[in-house]
Protein backbone atom coordinates (compact mmCIF):
# COMPACT_ATOMS: atom_id res chain seq x y z
CA UNK A 1 0.00 0.00 0.00
CA UNK A 2 2.39 2.55 0.73
CA UNK A 3 4.49 1.48 -2.31
CA UNK A 4 1.14 2.45 -4.92
CA UNK A 5 0.50 5.60 -3.21
CA UNK A 6 4.22 6.47 -3.54
CA UNK A 7 3.45 5.76 -7.47
CA UNK A 8 0.56 8.52 -7.31
CA UNK A 9 2.60 10.68 -5.54
CA UNK A 10 4.95 10.39 -8.16
CA UNK A 11 2.75 10.77 -10.83
CA UNK A 12 -0.57 12.37 -9.28
CA UNK A 13 -0.35 15.37 -11.47
CA UNK A 14 -0.49 13.27 -14.89
CA UNK A 15 -3.55 11.29 -13.31
CA UNK A 16 -5.67 14.11 -13.14
CA UNK A 17 -5.51 14.56 -17.17
CA UNK A 18 -5.89 10.79 -18.23
CA UNK A 19 -8.60 8.00 -19.02
CA UNK A 20 -9.02 4.95 -17.39
CA UNK A 21 -6.72 2.36 -18.64
CA UNK A 22 -2.76 1.09 -18.63
CA UNK A 23 -0.78 4.72 -18.13
CA UNK A 24 1.70 5.11 -20.50
CA UNK A 25 4.98 7.42 -19.44
CA UNK A 26 5.74 9.75 -21.82
CA UNK A 27 9.18 10.48 -22.99
CA UNK A 28 11.33 13.38 -21.50
CA UNK A 29 11.61 16.20 -23.49
CA UNK A 30 14.97 17.30 -24.38
CA UNK A 31 15.92 20.54 -22.98
CA UNK A 32 16.32 23.38 -25.45
CA UNK A 33 19.76 24.67 -24.83
CA UNK A 34 20.02 28.45 -24.60
CA UNK A 35 22.51 29.61 -26.22
CA UNK A 36 25.57 31.47 -24.74
CA UNK A 37 26.29 34.90 -25.89
CA UNK A 38 29.72 35.77 -27.50
CA UNK A 39 31.73 37.67 -25.64
CA UNK A 40 32.56 41.37 -26.79
CA UNK A 41 36.20 42.50 -26.03
CA UNK A 42 36.68 45.50 -24.67
CA UNK A 43 39.14 46.88 -26.80
CA UNK A 44 42.61 48.24 -24.69
CA UNK A 45 43.12 52.40 -24.77
CA UNK A 46 45.24 53.67 -27.23
CA UNK A 47 48.72 54.42 -25.64
CA UNK A 48 49.85 58.33 -25.09
CA UNK A 49 52.33 58.85 -27.41
CA UNK A 50 55.89 59.07 -25.18
CA UNK A 51 56.52 61.87 -27.09
CA UNK A 52 56.87 65.27 -27.69
CA UNK A 53 56.90 66.15 -24.00
CA UNK A 54 55.97 69.88 -23.66
CA UNK A 55 58.16 72.53 -22.26
CA UNK A 56 57.25 76.08 -20.52
CA UNK A 57 59.17 78.65 -17.77
CA UNK A 58 58.01 79.59 -14.55
CA UNK A 59 57.13 82.79 -14.70
CA UNK A 60 60.27 84.12 -12.67
CA UNK A 61 62.81 83.01 -15.12
CA UNK A 62 64.54 85.73 -16.91
CA UNK A 63 62.78 86.46 -20.21
CA UNK A 64 66.56 85.44 -22.29
CA UNK A 65 66.38 82.34 -20.77
CA UNK A 66 63.38 81.35 -21.78
CA UNK A 67 63.93 82.10 -25.21
CA UNK A 68 66.25 79.86 -25.36
CA UNK A 69 64.68 77.21 -23.72
CA UNK A 70 62.14 77.82 -26.27
CA UNK A 71 64.91 77.33 -29.09
CA UNK A 72 65.89 74.33 -27.66
CA UNK A 73 62.82 72.64 -27.77
CA UNK A 74 61.78 74.15 -31.16
CA UNK A 75 65.00 72.03 -32.55
CA UNK A 76 63.88 69.25 -31.43
CA UNK A 77 60.02 68.88 -32.21
CA UNK A 78 60.43 65.24 -32.00
CA UNK A 79 60.70 65.01 -28.20
CA UNK A 80 59.78 68.58 -27.30
CA UNK A 81 56.97 70.96 -28.16
CA UNK A 82 56.77 74.35 -26.55
CA UNK A 83 53.85 75.40 -24.31
CA UNK A 84 55.35 78.12 -22.86
CA UNK A 85 53.79 76.97 -19.16
CA UNK A 86 54.62 76.40 -16.17
CA UNK A 87 52.74 73.47 -15.61
CA UNK A 88 54.50 71.54 -18.88
CA UNK A 89 55.99 68.69 -18.61
CA UNK A 90 59.35 70.39 -18.29
CA UNK A 91 60.02 73.81 -16.72
CA UNK A 92 62.76 75.82 -16.52
CA UNK A 93 62.28 77.55 -12.89
CA UNK A 94 64.42 79.87 -10.61
CA UNK A 95 66.12 78.66 -7.40
CA UNK A 96 68.08 75.41 -6.93
CA UNK A 97 65.88 71.56 -6.83
CA UNK A 98 67.48 68.41 -5.64
CA UNK A 99 65.18 66.94 -8.49
CA UNK A 100 66.47 68.85 -11.35
CA UNK A 101 69.37 69.65 -13.44
CA UNK A 102 71.56 73.16 -13.26
CA UNK A 103 70.57 75.54 -15.58
CA UNK A 104 72.92 78.42 -14.81
CA UNK A 105 72.54 81.51 -12.99
CA UNK A 106 71.05 85.32 -13.53
CA UNK A 107 73.37 88.23 -11.75
CA UNK A 108 71.97 91.20 -10.61
CA UNK A 109 73.56 94.49 -9.89
CA UNK A 110 72.39 97.27 -7.66
CA UNK A 111 73.34 100.37 -9.47
CA UNK A 112 72.89 104.22 -9.59
CA UNK A 113 72.50 106.87 -11.72
CA UNK A 114 77.04 107.50 -12.35
CA UNK A 115 77.69 110.62 -10.52
CA UNK A 116 76.19 108.87 -7.20
CA UNK A 117 78.14 109.42 -4.00
CA UNK A 118 77.12 105.70 -2.30
CA UNK A 119 79.23 102.95 -2.98
CA UNK A 120 77.43 100.00 -1.68
CA UNK A 121 74.83 98.42 1.00
CA UNK A 122 74.42 95.18 2.32
CA UNK A 123 71.27 91.84 1.23
CA UNK A 124 69.81 92.60 4.35
CA UNK A 125 68.94 96.50 4.16
CA UNK A 126 68.18 95.47 0.10
CA UNK A 127 65.59 93.10 1.28
CA UNK A 128 63.89 94.92 3.19
CA UNK A 129 63.46 97.73 1.08
CA UNK A 130 61.86 95.29 -1.30
CA UNK A 131 59.91 93.69 1.10
CA UNK A 132 58.38 97.49 2.38
CA UNK A 133 60.68 98.09 4.90
CA UNK A 134 63.51 99.91 3.94
CA UNK A 135 65.87 101.21 6.33
CA UNK A 136 66.24 105.21 6.95
CA UNK A 137 67.00 107.05 4.17
CA UNK A 138 67.53 103.65 1.68
CA UNK A 139 67.01 105.16 -1.45
CA UNK A 140 63.70 104.30 -3.42
CA UNK A 141 64.26 100.82 -5.61
CA UNK A 142 63.39 100.61 -9.68
CA UNK A 143 63.47 97.69 -11.26
CA UNK A 144 61.79 96.14 -14.83
CA UNK A 145 58.55 93.80 -14.58
CA UNK A 146 61.32 90.88 -15.78
CA UNK A 147 63.48 91.87 -12.67
CA UNK A 148 61.02 91.85 -10.59
CA UNK A 149 59.75 88.52 -11.58
CA UNK A 150 62.75 87.30 -10.75
CA UNK A 151 63.23 88.40 -7.51
CA UNK A 152 59.51 88.12 -5.99
CA UNK A 153 60.40 84.24 -6.49
CA UNK A 154 63.12 84.86 -3.78
CA UNK A 155 61.88 88.21 -1.95
CA UNK A 156 58.42 87.71 -2.52
CA UNK A 157 56.14 90.10 -3.99
CA UNK A 158 57.51 93.93 -3.55
CA UNK A 159 55.89 96.46 -1.61
CA UNK A 160 56.56 99.83 -2.49
CA UNK A 161 59.63 99.29 -5.69
CA UNK A 162 58.53 101.43 -8.37
CA UNK A 163 58.28 98.80 -11.71
CA UNK A 164 58.87 100.32 -15.04
CA UNK A 165 59.84 99.62 -18.85
CA UNK A 166 63.37 98.45 -19.55
CA UNK A 167 63.72 102.17 -21.66
CA UNK A 168 63.08 104.35 -18.69
CA UNK A 169 64.79 102.23 -16.34
CA UNK A 170 67.90 104.94 -15.73
CA UNK A 171 65.14 108.32 -16.25
CA UNK A 172 62.96 107.14 -13.71
CA UNK A 173 66.02 106.15 -11.51
CA UNK A 174 67.78 109.89 -11.68
CA UNK A 175 63.94 111.24 -11.01
CA UNK A 176 63.93 109.33 -7.96
CA UNK A 177 67.09 109.71 -6.57
CA UNK A 178 66.52 105.85 -6.07
CA UNK A 179 68.85 102.72 -6.89
CA UNK A 180 67.86 99.98 -9.56
CA UNK A 181 68.77 96.53 -9.39
CA UNK A 182 69.82 95.40 -13.05
CA UNK A 183 70.87 92.24 -14.48
CA UNK A 184 74.58 92.21 -15.75
CA UNK A 185 74.72 92.38 -19.03
CA UNK A 186 71.99 95.29 -19.68
CA UNK A 187 74.55 97.43 -17.47
CA UNK A 188 75.88 100.51 -18.85
CA UNK A 189 78.77 103.15 -18.09
CA UNK A 190 76.21 105.56 -16.92
CA UNK A 191 75.57 103.56 -14.30
CA UNK A 192 77.55 103.23 -11.10
CA UNK A 193 77.90 99.54 -9.56
CA UNK A 194 77.18 99.42 -6.02
CA UNK A 195 79.06 96.54 -3.77
CA UNK A 196 76.52 94.56 -2.04
CA UNK A 197 78.03 92.93 1.34
CA UNK A 198 81.51 94.16 0.25
CA UNK A 199 81.45 92.40 -3.41
CA UNK A 200 81.62 93.56 -6.46
CA UNK A 201 80.21 92.21 -9.84
CA UNK A 202 82.63 94.50 -11.77
CA UNK A 203 85.54 92.27 -10.32
CA UNK A 204 87.27 88.84 -11.04
CA UNK A 205 87.86 85.72 -8.93
CA UNK A 206 87.43 85.31 -5.71
CA UNK A 207 86.51 89.42 -5.24
CA UNK A 208 83.08 88.37 -6.79
CA UNK A 209 83.04 85.18 -5.44
CA UNK A 210 80.48 86.02 -2.89
CA UNK A 211 78.29 88.62 -4.49
CA UNK A 212 74.98 87.47 -2.98
CA UNK A 213 72.87 88.90 -6.04
CA UNK A 214 72.77 85.60 -8.06
CA UNK A 215 69.97 83.99 -8.67
CA UNK A 216 70.25 79.95 -9.60
CA UNK A 217 67.93 78.30 -12.65
CA UNK A 218 67.36 74.91 -12.91
CA UNK A 219 65.05 72.76 -15.40
CA UNK A 220 63.25 69.94 -14.03
CA UNK A 221 60.52 67.60 -15.14
CA UNK A 222 58.61 65.82 -12.33
CA UNK A 223 56.67 63.42 -14.52
CA UNK A 224 59.40 62.69 -17.27
CA UNK A 225 62.41 63.06 -15.05
CA UNK A 226 64.96 61.73 -17.62
CA UNK A 227 63.76 64.32 -20.44
CA UNK A 228 65.35 67.60 -19.02
CA UNK A 229 68.65 65.75 -19.72
CA UNK A 230 67.52 65.85 -23.46
CA UNK A 231 66.86 69.17 -24.15
CA UNK A 232 69.68 70.61 -25.37
CA UNK A 233 69.73 73.70 -23.40
CA UNK A 234 73.23 75.55 -22.91
CA UNK A 235 74.47 76.41 -19.81
CA UNK A 236 72.77 79.82 -19.39
CA UNK A 237 75.06 83.09 -17.45
CA UNK A 238 74.56 86.65 -17.79
CA UNK A 239 77.79 86.87 -16.20
CA UNK A 240 80.46 84.98 -17.87
CA UNK A 241 84.52 86.24 -16.51
CA UNK A 242 85.66 84.65 -19.80
CA UNK A 243 83.77 87.12 -21.88
CA UNK A 244 85.21 89.78 -19.53
CA UNK A 245 88.07 92.21 -19.92
CA UNK A 246 89.08 94.74 -17.54
CA UNK A 247 91.35 97.82 -18.48
CA UNK A 248 92.61 99.75 -15.63
CA UNK A 249 93.62 103.45 -16.72
CA UNK A 250 95.74 105.46 -14.91
CA UNK A 251 97.44 108.93 -14.67
CA UNK A 252 101.17 110.29 -14.77
CA UNK A 253 103.73 108.31 -13.63
CA UNK A 254 107.16 109.87 -13.22
CA UNK A 255 109.66 107.19 -11.18
CA UNK A 256 112.23 110.33 -10.45
CA UNK A 257 112.43 113.10 -7.83
CA UNK A 258 111.49 112.41 -4.33
CA UNK A 259 109.32 109.35 -6.19
CA UNK A 260 112.99 107.96 -6.54
CA UNK A 261 114.30 108.34 -3.60
CA UNK A 262 111.16 107.08 -1.93
CA UNK A 263 111.30 103.76 -3.83
CA UNK A 264 115.61 103.90 -3.08
CA UNK A 265 114.96 103.83 0.63
CA UNK A 266 111.55 101.91 1.33
CA UNK A 267 112.32 99.77 -1.37
CA UNK A 268 111.23 99.66 -5.38
CA UNK A 269 108.10 98.56 -4.60
CA UNK A 270 106.89 100.00 -1.73
CA UNK A 271 104.63 102.69 -3.66
CA UNK A 272 102.43 100.06 -4.56
CA UNK A 273 101.85 98.56 -1.19
CA UNK A 274 98.70 100.40 -0.24
CA UNK A 275 96.87 100.03 -3.72
CA UNK A 276 98.29 96.54 -5.49
CA UNK A 277 95.11 94.84 -5.16
CA UNK A 278 93.25 97.18 -7.39
CA UNK A 279 94.96 96.00 -10.24
CA UNK A 280 95.76 92.47 -9.43
CA UNK A 281 92.33 91.45 -11.21
CA UNK A 282 92.62 93.29 -14.10
CA UNK A 283 93.57 92.08 -17.81
CA UNK A 284 95.59 94.84 -18.90
CA UNK A 285 96.96 97.53 -16.64
CA UNK A 286 98.00 101.55 -18.58
CA UNK A 287 100.63 103.31 -17.43
CA UNK A 288 101.13 106.41 -18.51
CA UNK A 289 105.11 106.68 -17.88
CA UNK A 290 106.36 109.47 -18.82
CA UNK A 291 110.16 109.36 -18.38
CA UNK A 292 112.50 107.05 -19.64
CA UNK A 293 114.60 104.57 -18.34
CA UNK A 294 118.65 104.87 -17.78
CA UNK A 295 120.63 101.87 -16.37
CA UNK A 296 122.94 104.70 -14.13
CA UNK A 297 119.94 107.41 -13.04
CA UNK A 298 120.26 108.52 -9.69
CA UNK A 299 117.28 110.34 -8.04
CA UNK A 300 117.65 113.89 -7.79
CA UNK A 301 115.24 115.06 -5.06
CA UNK A 302 113.63 118.61 -5.47
CA UNK A 303 113.83 121.11 -8.23
CA UNK A 304 115.00 119.47 -11.65
CA UNK A 305 113.13 119.42 -14.36
CA UNK A 306 114.87 117.16 -16.43
CA UNK A 307 114.32 113.55 -15.83
CA UNK A 308 114.92 110.09 -16.08
CA UNK A 309 113.93 106.62 -14.08
CA UNK A 310 116.77 104.05 -12.93
CA UNK A 311 116.82 100.85 -14.90
CA UNK A 312 115.63 99.14 -11.17
CA UNK A 313 112.29 101.02 -11.36
CA UNK A 314 110.58 98.73 -13.52
CA UNK A 315 110.02 96.89 -11.31
CA UNK A 316 107.44 99.10 -9.36
CA UNK A 317 105.79 98.86 -12.90
CA UNK A 318 105.96 95.29 -12.50
CA UNK A 319 104.25 95.37 -8.80
CA UNK A 320 100.96 96.59 -10.42
CA UNK A 321 100.82 93.93 -13.87
CA UNK A 322 101.46 96.85 -16.29
CA UNK A 323 101.59 96.01 -19.82
CA UNK A 324 99.91 98.44 -21.52
CA UNK A 325 102.46 101.59 -21.70
CA UNK A 326 101.49 105.11 -22.89
CA UNK A 327 104.27 106.90 -24.74
CA UNK A 328 103.00 109.89 -25.03
CA UNK A 329 104.79 112.15 -22.45
CA UNK A 330 107.25 114.83 -22.75
CA UNK A 331 109.60 113.92 -20.61
CA UNK A 332 110.33 110.74 -22.70
CA UNK A 333 113.99 112.27 -24.43
CA UNK A 334 115.09 114.73 -21.17
CA UNK A 335 118.26 112.89 -21.51
CA UNK A 336 118.29 111.75 -24.87
CA UNK A 337 116.60 110.09 -27.37
CA UNK A 338 118.95 106.94 -27.31
CA UNK A 339 117.16 106.13 -23.78
CA UNK A 340 113.59 106.25 -25.31
CA UNK A 341 114.63 103.57 -27.35
CA UNK A 342 116.12 101.62 -24.44
CA UNK A 343 113.17 101.67 -22.24
CA UNK A 344 111.11 100.23 -25.75
CA UNK A 345 113.66 97.36 -25.43
CA UNK A 346 112.93 96.90 -21.58
CA UNK A 347 109.11 96.86 -22.60
CA UNK A 348 109.26 94.35 -25.58
CA UNK A 349 111.49 91.71 -23.09
CA UNK A 350 108.72 92.01 -20.84
CA UNK A 351 106.26 91.23 -23.26
CA UNK A 352 104.24 94.96 -22.72
CA UNK A 353 103.15 96.97 -25.45
CA UNK A 354 103.53 100.21 -25.90
CA UNK A 355 100.80 103.47 -27.98
CA UNK A 356 100.85 107.62 -28.31
CA UNK A 357 104.84 107.36 -29.25
CA UNK A 358 107.37 104.19 -30.36
CA UNK A 359 110.73 104.08 -32.23
CA UNK A 360 109.75 106.39 -35.13
CA UNK A 361 106.60 108.57 -36.57
CA UNK A 362 104.93 105.61 -38.08
CA UNK A 363 104.91 103.56 -34.97
CA UNK A 364 103.97 106.31 -32.41
CA UNK A 365 100.91 107.16 -34.26
CA UNK A 366 99.74 103.41 -34.79
CA UNK A 367 96.92 102.33 -32.98
CA UNK A 368 97.33 99.61 -30.83
CA UNK A 369 94.87 96.77 -30.94
CA UNK A 370 94.09 94.31 -28.81
CA UNK A 371 91.23 91.02 -28.90
CA UNK A 372 90.82 89.76 -25.60
CA UNK A 373 87.68 87.08 -24.52
CA UNK A 374 86.18 88.62 -27.44
CA UNK A 375 86.12 92.03 -26.98
CA UNK A 376 88.18 94.01 -29.39
CA UNK A 377 89.91 96.86 -27.79
CA UNK A 378 92.10 99.53 -29.12
CA UNK A 379 94.30 102.33 -27.69
CA UNK A 380 95.42 105.54 -29.05
CA UNK A 381 97.17 108.58 -28.20
CA UNK A 382 98.89 111.56 -29.34
CA UNK A 383 101.04 114.58 -27.49
CA UNK A 384 99.49 118.24 -28.82
CA UNK A 385 101.87 120.16 -27.02
CA UNK A 386 105.57 118.69 -27.65
CA UNK A 387 108.31 120.18 -26.84
CA UNK A 388 109.27 119.23 -30.51
CA UNK A 389 112.35 117.43 -29.77
CA UNK A 390 110.08 115.16 -27.46
CA UNK A 391 108.52 114.23 -31.22
CA UNK A 392 108.43 111.16 -32.76
CA UNK A 393 110.25 111.45 -36.44
CA UNK A 394 110.40 109.70 -39.82
CA UNK A 395 113.45 107.71 -37.98
CA UNK A 396 113.51 108.99 -34.30
CA UNK A 397 111.48 107.45 -31.45
CA UNK A 398 108.97 110.11 -29.10
CA UNK A 399 105.82 110.52 -28.73
CA UNK A 400 103.23 110.97 -31.47
CA UNK A 401 102.41 114.13 -32.01
CA UNK A 402 98.57 115.12 -32.51
CA UNK A 403 96.99 115.23 -36.00
CA UNK A 404 93.58 115.21 -35.06
CA UNK A 405 92.00 114.53 -38.76
CA UNK A 406 94.00 111.42 -39.06
CA UNK A 407 93.11 110.22 -35.30
CA UNK A 408 89.24 110.81 -36.29
CA UNK A 409 89.55 108.78 -39.66
CA UNK A 410 91.49 105.78 -37.41
CA UNK A 411 89.30 105.92 -34.88
CA UNK A 412 86.10 105.54 -37.60
CA UNK A 413 88.08 102.86 -39.03
CA UNK A 414 88.41 101.02 -35.64
CA UNK A 415 84.90 101.16 -34.88
CA UNK A 416 84.39 99.40 -38.69
CA UNK A 417 86.06 96.88 -37.31
CA UNK A 418 84.77 96.04 -33.89
CA UNK A 419 87.20 97.87 -32.02
CA UNK A 420 86.21 99.60 -28.95
CA UNK A 421 88.85 102.86 -28.87
CA UNK A 422 90.63 104.13 -26.24
CA UNK A 423 91.80 107.34 -26.97
CA UNK A 424 94.65 109.76 -24.90
CA UNK A 425 96.40 112.51 -24.81
CA UNK A 426 98.96 114.62 -22.90
CA UNK A 427 96.79 117.42 -23.27
CA UNK A 428 97.99 121.51 -22.21
CA UNK A 429 98.69 121.25 -17.97
CA UNK A 430 96.37 123.18 -16.00
CA UNK A 431 95.64 123.20 -12.48
CA UNK A 432 91.93 122.96 -12.48
CA UNK A 433 89.60 120.61 -11.62
CA UNK A 434 87.65 121.52 -14.07
CA UNK A 435 88.65 121.32 -18.23
CA UNK A 436 89.20 124.65 -20.22
CA UNK A 437 86.93 125.27 -23.00
CA UNK A 438 89.41 124.50 -25.68
CA UNK A 439 89.99 120.99 -24.16
CA UNK A 440 86.23 120.20 -23.72
CA UNK A 441 85.83 121.18 -27.36
CA UNK A 442 89.01 118.91 -28.35
CA UNK A 443 88.24 116.04 -26.43
CA UNK A 444 84.59 115.79 -27.31
CA UNK A 445 85.22 115.98 -31.01
CA UNK A 446 87.19 112.84 -30.30
CA UNK A 447 84.06 111.58 -28.52
CA UNK A 448 81.90 112.11 -31.94
CA UNK A 449 84.43 110.18 -33.90
CA UNK A 450 83.40 107.46 -32.08
CA UNK A 451 86.23 106.56 -29.00
CA UNK A 452 84.41 105.15 -26.36
CA UNK A 453 86.58 106.62 -23.88
CA UNK A 454 88.52 109.70 -24.06
CA UNK A 455 91.38 110.31 -21.65
CA UNK A 456 93.44 113.04 -20.27
CA UNK A 457 97.22 111.46 -19.49
CA UNK A 458 98.44 115.32 -18.40
CA UNK A 459 96.63 116.18 -15.44
CA UNK A 460 98.98 116.77 -12.70
CA UNK A 461 95.39 117.96 -10.34
CA UNK A 462 92.58 115.46 -11.05
CA UNK A 463 89.81 116.77 -13.44
CA UNK A 464 86.01 116.15 -13.77
CA UNK A 465 84.31 113.95 -15.88
CA UNK A 466 81.15 113.31 -18.46
CA UNK A 467 79.26 111.33 -20.72
CA UNK A 468 78.99 112.76 -23.99
CA UNK A 469 77.83 111.28 -27.30
CA UNK A 470 77.77 107.91 -26.02
CA UNK A 471 81.63 108.36 -24.58
CA UNK A 472 83.04 108.50 -21.17
CA UNK A 473 85.38 111.55 -20.83
CA UNK A 474 87.75 111.67 -17.99
CA UNK A 475 89.48 115.32 -18.65
CA UNK A 476 92.55 114.16 -16.33
CA UNK A 477 93.17 111.15 -13.85
CA UNK A 478 96.02 113.06 -11.76
CA UNK A 479 99.34 111.81 -10.61
CA UNK A 480 99.46 108.10 -9.94
CA UNK A 481 103.10 107.69 -9.26
CA UNK A 482 105.00 111.11 -8.66
CA UNK A 483 106.19 113.62 -6.07
CA UNK A 484 103.92 116.33 -6.00
CA UNK A 485 102.50 117.03 -2.41
CA UNK A 486 101.97 120.74 -3.19
CA UNK A 487 98.56 120.79 -3.09
CA UNK A 488 95.06 118.94 -2.33
CA UNK A 489 94.80 118.62 -6.03
CA UNK A 490 98.25 117.22 -7.03
CA UNK A 491 97.38 114.59 -4.45
CA UNK A 492 94.34 113.41 -5.38
CA UNK A 493 93.84 111.01 -8.28
CA UNK A 494 91.74 108.20 -10.07
CA UNK A 495 92.54 104.99 -11.51
CA UNK A 496 89.22 103.95 -13.76
CA UNK A 497 88.72 100.28 -14.46
CA UNK A 498 87.41 100.31 -17.46
CA UNK A 499 84.94 96.53 -17.73
CA UNK A 500 84.20 95.30 -21.39
CA UNK A 501 81.86 92.49 -22.24
CA UNK A 502 80.56 90.63 -24.76
CA UNK A 503 82.12 93.28 -27.54
CA UNK A 504 81.46 96.66 -25.58
CA UNK A 505 81.92 99.11 -22.67
CA UNK A 506 79.74 98.05 -20.03
CA UNK A 507 80.72 100.01 -16.95
CA UNK A 508 83.34 101.91 -15.40
CA UNK A 509 84.77 101.50 -11.77
CA UNK A 510 86.17 104.73 -10.56
CA UNK A 511 89.07 104.32 -7.85
CA UNK A 512 90.61 107.05 -5.84
CA UNK A 513 93.84 107.73 -4.20
CA UNK A 514 95.55 110.11 -2.10
CA UNK A 515 99.35 110.22 -2.46
CA UNK A 516 101.63 109.82 0.56
CA UNK A 517 105.32 110.46 1.09
CA UNK A 518 106.31 111.84 -2.55
CA UNK A 519 104.64 108.89 -4.34
CA UNK A 520 102.82 106.07 -2.65
CA UNK A 521 99.09 106.12 -3.32
CA UNK A 522 96.56 105.09 -0.75
CA UNK A 523 92.57 104.75 -1.55
CA UNK A 524 90.63 106.81 0.03
CA UNK A 525 87.87 106.23 2.36
CA UNK A 526 84.55 107.79 3.48
CA UNK A 527 85.31 110.42 6.31
CA UNK A 528 89.23 110.35 6.00
CA UNK A 529 90.70 112.34 8.74
CA UNK A 530 92.74 113.65 5.96
CA UNK A 531 90.30 116.02 4.33
CA UNK A 532 92.21 116.01 0.90
CA UNK A 533 91.27 112.56 1.32
CA UNK A 534 87.62 112.72 1.98
CA UNK A 535 86.21 110.26 -0.95
CA UNK A 536 82.52 111.90 -0.61
CA UNK A 537 84.22 115.65 -0.63
CA UNK A 538 86.28 114.86 -3.45
CA UNK A 539 83.89 113.45 -5.86
CA UNK A 540 81.68 115.81 -5.06
CA UNK A 541 83.91 118.86 -5.99
CA UNK A 542 84.59 116.15 -9.38
CA UNK A 543 81.17 116.13 -10.22
CA UNK A 544 80.50 119.82 -9.65
CA UNK A 545 83.09 121.19 -12.02
CA UNK A 546 81.17 118.93 -14.71
CA UNK A 547 81.04 120.67 -18.64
Amino acid sequence: MKRVWSGILVVGGWLLFSACGTPTIAPTPTPTRTPRPTPTLTPSPTPTPAYPVTVGCESGVPAAVCQVVEEAAAADPTHFAWSGEATADVVAGVGTRSEGQDLGAWAYAVAAPFFTLDDGTDSASLAAAWQGSPPEGFPPLVVTTDTMRTLSVLWGAPQGVTVVAAGELLTKTEQLQGWAIVPFEQLNPQWKVLRVDGASLLEKGAAAGNYPLVVPLHLRSESRPETPAMLNVPPQFNRDESQMTIVAMTGVTAMTRLTGVLMDTKGITYPAKDIAPWFSDADFVHISNEVSFRPDCVAQGHGTMSFCSNDRYIALLEAVHANIIELTGNHLADKGREWITHSLEMYAARGWRWFGGGADLAEATRPLTITHNGNKIAFLGCNPIGPTYDWATEDGPGSAPCDYERMYAQIKALRAQGYQPIVTQQYLETYEYFPTPQQVRDFRRLAQAGAVVVQGSQAHQAQTMEFYDGAFIHYGLGNFFFDQMWSDGTRQEFVDRLVFYRGHLLSVDLRTAILEEGGRPRPMTVGDADPAADKRTFLETIFAARP
